[in-house]
Parts: structure tokens; sequence; C-alpha cells
């Protein structure tokens, strides 16, 4: 296994020094004990190494790499972070700054300063600036890929969040996370399954539950309610003043929107309102529209009324209380495009509705 990797070219998995595809290192790695993974994934490492490690940055992949960096930060010369993304949702800066967690753009980053690589939530192939790097170790939660490898891969789709397999890694460890780490910890798994309304395991609950005993509560308020910025309270002004209303549905057009992370906010806003069964929201972001969809999911289905709203035309759908839908404006219909207005996303919507 070698002590540092030529980053300038794609990963050579003859050079990896692993005989097995991610799938087999994957399934293999499935069988063994907690302490078994934690000590296969330390062995690659060194006193003198140098670590970088990559994500794309959301709570789960933060949460998961401030956690690689406490297993090696006693262990190896140097551990940093760098993310490949912009970070743009309030709640994300919000983790970030509150929980100190040290993250860099991953643009600009010597990569020739490091001896060793380490990717989390994620896989090669998920984006090329993740594939122009080749790992020592992997580990993630999502279906397998093909066309790369590494040396230590730990894949257990089954997972809901690697937050959940990293605690596990922590314990294993006999480490005691801090109230930052274990807060950032299950506020990853909180958010990657849902609030476990999405695909979990039982790990992900156990570790829930293990880590819920050392969070402080504060903190997580403070992130998870970090929806907006003081620049965006504007939009609550438009919504108000252009909002219209009709047979208990809400229709707004905010216009131009730095960031489309807004329309959800104010749709979800909105959905609060009593006895009100459809809120659909739009703004213009960049050469997109951006339509965000929002009802109670009873006889109702929000994804099914996006697609066929726009699924002509652009890409939408969802759930049954949620969805949304982006349209290049060039592509809407020529009336639509010229001066869209609140009135118009009613025009468009209501064709739709029953």
């Amino acid at each position: 296994m070698t002590n540092s990797v030529n980053n300038n070219n794609k990963h050579d998995p003859k050079k990896a020094g692993s005989p097995q595809s991610p799938d087999q290192s994957a399934r293999i790695t499935k069988r063994l004990s907690n302490k078994e993974r934690l000590r296969s994934f330390l062995q690659i490492f060194k006193r003198d190494d140098r670590v970088l490690v990559v994500i794309v940055a959301d709570p789960d992949a933060m949460a998961s790499a401030k956690a690689v960096k406490r297993l090696l930060g006693r262990r190896v010369e140097e551990v940093t972070i760098v993310h490949n993304n912009e970070i743009k949702r309030v709640n994300n800066l919000a983790m970030r700054d509150f929980l100190k967690i040290p993250l860099y753009r991953m643009r600009g980053t010597k990569q020739d300063q490091y001896t060793k690589f380490v990717l989390i939530d994620s896989q090669p192939p998920h984006h090329p600036d993740l594939a122009s790097i080749s790992y020592n170790a992997v580990i993630d939660h999502h279906p397998v890929t093909d066309g790369w490898d590494a040396p230590f891969v730990d894949i257990r789709p089954e997972y809901g969040a690697v937050a959940s397999m990293l605690t596990e890694y922590l314990k294993a460890a006999k480490i005691n996370p801090t109230v930052a780490l274990a807060t950032a910890l299950f506020y990853g798994i909180k958010a990657d399954t849902q609030n476990f309304t999405k695909k979990t395991s039982p790990s992900d609950v156990l570790c829930f539950q293990y880590l819920f005993k050392r969070i402080n509560q504060q903190l997580l308020n403070k992130i998870e309610t970090a929806d907006i910025r003081r620049s965006e309270l504007k939009y609550f002004k438009i919504a108000l003043e252009t909002m219209i209303t009709s047979k208990k549905r809400i229709y707004v057009h905010l216009g131009r929107v730095g960031n489309p992370d807004i329309l959800v906010v104010v749709a979800d806003f909105f959905a609060h309102i009593h006895d009100i069964g459809w809120v659909i929201i739009s703004g213009q972001c960049g050469e997109k529209l951006v339509v965000i969809f929002r009802c109670d999911g009873y006889k109702k289905n929000a994804g099914k009324l996006a697609a066929r709203v726009f699924g002509k035309i652009g890409s939408a759908g969802g759930h049954r209380q949620s969805a949304r839908a982006e349209v290049l404006y060039k592509d809407l219909p020529e009336g639509a495009a010229k001066k869209f207005t609140t009135n118009t996303l009613l025009r468009l919507v209501v064709k739709h509705l029953a």
C-alpha cells in the first residue's frame, strides 16, 4: 500500500493494491465487526501522513468528515476537510459556524501537499471533481458504483446516513464525542433520513439514541431554525403583496431570486396557513423558472401536479406533499416567457387542477 498518491490522473486499480471491486469490498466490509472495520481503516495511515478529506458539503457529509478528523487527528500529522460545492443553504452555514467545522474549498487546494485521501458520503463517479483523485479510503452509504477502486472501501447502502457509520467508528475506538461532534452527527442523521421518514436501518436508530444524550439541544435548534438571511426578508414582503388566493390555493411569483432555497422557505411558511390546500411559489433563478409545490397530501399529490404542469417542458416531480419543477425560460409558452407574473403561474397551474 502506497504512502502517497499521484493525483494528476484518475485512480489506477492496479496501483491501489486492492484486488476487489468496490462492490466486492463493500460485501467484505459488511461482514466485519465495527472494531475490524476501524482497525482496517486506521492501518492505512502513518504518523507523518497529511490527510485530505473530501466531501460534497451537506449535514451528513460535514458531520462525518468532522468525525474522521477526530479519529485521525492524533494519529497523523494533519487532517484537512475540503468540499467541491458552494454552501448556500443557511442551515448548512449555521451548522458549519456553530459547530466549528473547519472547511475549505477544494478549488485551489494543492493536492500534492497531501499523502492520503479520504472520500466521505460520496463515490468518485458522483462528480468530475471527485473522480480526479485517487483515494486511499471511501466511506459511503449510496449504492455502489463501478469504474474505481480504493484500498479501503466501506459502503453500506442499507444505512440512512454516513453519520451513523462514523458514530460506530467512534464507539469502536472508544472515543466519546464532544458536544459539538455529537450534535453534528445527530443532525447529520436527522437530515439525511428526513427525521426517519426515508430509508433507515436499526443501526441509524441506535446511533441516534446514543448521540441524543450528548448533544446540545439549543445549538441544534439554532441550526434547524436558521432558514433565512436578513437580505431575504424582502421576499416575504413581495409574497404578501403579490399573492393570489383562489379556492383554498395560494399562488405567488417572487420574480428574480438569488437562491432558489428562498422559494422553499416561503412555500413552507404559507403551507402552515389553516384552510389552505395548495401553495405554489415560483421565482426566476438565472435562466430558469423554479416552482415549488406544497399541499396537505390528502387526496392531493404535489409530485403528479408538478409533472402535469411542467413535465413536458422541463424537469418536474416529487412526493405527495412536496414537489419541484425547473424550466428554462426559453422553453415556456411564448406568452408566459415574455412576462411571468403570479397571474401567469395561476393560469399555467389551474388548468391541471380538478
